[in-house]
């Protein structure tokens, strides 16, 4: 079903999931917009990551449905993941890039991590995907040499290595980027620079006349408000907030003002179970 706009980035519509008597899902409705950025927050076992790995094609739902805008087909029409083969999800993955919460690397070296996507997914050779993994760890802050392209990834600090999880994503030059606790465990200073990572990314290619969209989940609240993102708080696997960061602050709603006030300590001590 193409019904929606193609301005549309994302489109769900009743969307329900249970692990047996866990009700984790239980109907939710999102559309997300071409060029948003939008953080998804809530506490621990409220479904954000069960959300995300529907949106990623990695579960199929119980009922109700995941919609997502095609950029190989003309107008970026709305297909229905459940319509899709696993060729088909294949090419509306390589518009999309995620940076997952335990960065999810390869054993290997940096250049192996960044090549795998780009040699499978893109059929690329090494002399052409040599300059791409250059300019993508320029793009986030790490070195290019040689020497750092051949380092082993178990011999990289956390802020390293998740800013190469991030370059390994700008690698497919994405349309839509999925961050997954962003943040979690790292240090003040290098959960800044995440920070500012994020932010350039998502502008990066406007001055080409595109757009990107990014999604994101997260309890960092200096997150939030260095992006101030479209922000959505899931609650009892159901959409309980969906405005902007000043009005999420500011509400004194009973759930979102506990939560609030708890994050960060959810940011410091979710180090496996983003929700």
């Amino acid at each position: 079903m193409n019904a929606k706009a193609s301005s549309t980035e994302i489109f769900i519509e009743g969307l329900h999931k249970s692990f047996n008597d866990n009700h984790v899902l239980n109907g939710v409705d999102l559309e997300i917009k071409c060029n948003a950025i939008v953080a998804i927050v809530g506490g621990s076992g409220c479904g954000k990551t069960v959300l995300l790995n529907h949106i990623l094609g990695l579960l199929d739902p119980d009922r109700g449905c995941v919609r997502v805008a095609d950029h190989d087909q003309k107008g970026q029409p709305l297909v229905d993941l459940a319509d899709l083969d696993d060729n088909q999800l294949a090419h509306i993955h390589m518009h999309w890039g995620v940076v997952f919460q335990n960065n999810a690397l390869f054993s290997g070296s940096v250049y192996d991590n960044i090549a795998l996507w780009l040699s499978e997914v893109k059929n690329l050779e090494d002399d052409e995907i040599e300059p791409i993994a250059r300019k993508v760890l320029d793009a986030v802050a790490l070195p290019s040499d040689g020497d750092f392209l051949n380092l082993d990834v178990h011999n990289m600090s956390g802020g390293m290595a998740k800013r190469l999880g991030l370059a390994r994503a700008l690698a497919m030059n994405p349309k839509v980027i999925f961050y997954d606790e962003p943040t979690t465990g790292l240090d003040p200073t290098s959960a800044a620079q995440v920070h500012d990572l994020i932010v350039a990314t998502h502008d990066e290619l406007r001055d080409a006349g595109h757009s990107r969209t990014t999604l994101i989940i997260t309890h960092d609240k200096d997150l939030l408000s260095r992006l101030r993102p479209r922000t959505v708080m899931m609650h009892e696997g159901k959409v309980f907030f969906d405005g902007s960061l000043d009005e999420f602050k500011q509400s004194e709603s009973s759930k979102i003002r506990p939560y609030f006030d708890l994050m960060p300590t959810l940011h410091q001590g979710n180090k496996s179970s983003g929700g």
